[in-house]
């Protein structure tokens, strides 16, 4: 039996897609062999990755003069990547609104000067800081955000004014939720075990004159976006299956109606939850309102036995993996792309029994 997976990933994948996985597993498209088994130079796979990129291409209307790379390591490989390739005057400007965002600021560090511009630390990252006027260095390289924080349930409402500067964002927790002007950022990355496909591969599209060999001395070969750029993420075996999976994936979100249509899908399954914590008596949610991210939802009752029996007891209902992260308590909600709407309707259902069992 298939549970509401509500993990902060690897997460829910589309049902259809993993069966059609499933149905290929031992021969993809006549070649008699596994997509797992297959030469990454060979014809049926390059079909794979460039019509991979085309979809993505077409969903996101990404620019001709942006590259897009499937790359491996993860978004935690690119908090190094990201000074390598771009810190030319070896400063940049950090926005730090949550873990991942201080593990990236905290990367940076190494190799030049990381300058924290703003911060929700003093509230426990609850809260996105105003964005609006920061203090820029003059000759800063870039300007750094996570745009969606996983563990704390917080989404910028308005990109940062950069003061001109290239916007560099980690988006791995709400890639493709919802309609995006590439032309904004400079550089957008995200891991894909949230709302893409399996974990181990990290989709990274970035404009063209921010692809140079112009890097950090010491900047490993395969850390070089040029060096992946120039061979079609094809310079070393990328993760092939992954690769596969993130495709159909992207078929999938176009058949649903591409991201405008997952945007009203997840805006409308996000109010089913956030309007029931907003007249609960028990659960709380721990975001500014204004903040609210549409993809992790993190609340809590402010008795730790208390969240402690509620996850337990949901794991029994078939709600899996609603603890919070530790640094928040609580419980936590993902409810990425793939999560049906019956699943947070089973979940608040759920939570008001609970409630009136235990308010």
């Amino acid at each position: 039996m298939r549970v509401y997976n509500f993990s902060a990933g690897p997460a829910v994948l589309p049902e259809e897609v993993l069966k059609e996985a499933a149905d290929e597993m031992l021969d993809y498209n006549g070649t008699g062999m596994s997509v797992m088994e297959m030469s990454h130079r060979s014809k049926a796979y390059d079909d794979i990755i460039k019509t991979a990129e085309k979809d993505i291409r077409d969903l996101m209307n990404i620019p001709d003069n942006y590259k897009v790379l499937f790359l491996q390591g993860g978004a935690s490989q690119q908090f190094a990547a990201v000074p390598m390739n771009l810190m030319k005057n070896k400063k940049a400007a950090y926005i730090i609104t949550g873990q991942w965002a201080k593990k990236a600021y905290q990367e940076a560090q190494i190799y030049g000067e990381a300058v924290a511009v703003a911060s929700s630390a003093d509230k426990t990252f609850s809260y996105i800081p105003d964005c609006s006027d920061l203090d820029i260095p003059e000759d800063a390289d870039y300007v750094y955000i996570c745009e969606n924080n996983t563990i704390y349930g917080t989404k910028f409402p308005a990109l940062p004014n950069t003061k001109g500067k290239t916007l560099v964002a980690d988006v791995s927790s709400c890639f493709l939720s919802e309609p995006v002007d590439v032309t904004k950022y400079g550089v957008i990355y995200g891991g894909v075990q949230k709302n893409v496909g399996p974990a181990g591969v990290v989709i990274a599209i970035i404009r063209e004159d921010l692809i140079t060999d112009d890097v950090l001395p010491g900047t490993p070969t395969m850390l070089k976006w040029k060096t992946q750029a120039d061979n079609d993420s094809l310079y070393n075996t990328p993760p092939c299956y992954g690769i596969y999976i993130c495709g159909k994936v992207f078929k999938w979100i176009k058949k649903m109606g591409g991201l405008e249509a997952m945007k009203a899908h997840n805006e409308k399954k996000a109010k089913i939850l956030y309007d029931f914590l907003d007249q609960s008596k028990l659960f709380k949610g721990t975001v500014r309102p204004e903040d609210r991210s549409l993809m992790n939802v993190p609340f809590v009752t402010g008795n730790e036995e208390l969240d402690a029996k509620f996850v337990k007891e949901a794991k029994a209902a078939g709600l899996e993996n609603l603890k919070g992260h530790r640094t928040v308590g609580g419980m936590r909600a993902s409810i990425y792309n793939a999560m049906p709407i019956e699943g947070v309707e089973k979940l608040v259902e759920f939570m008001k029994k609970f409630e009136e069992e235990n308010g």
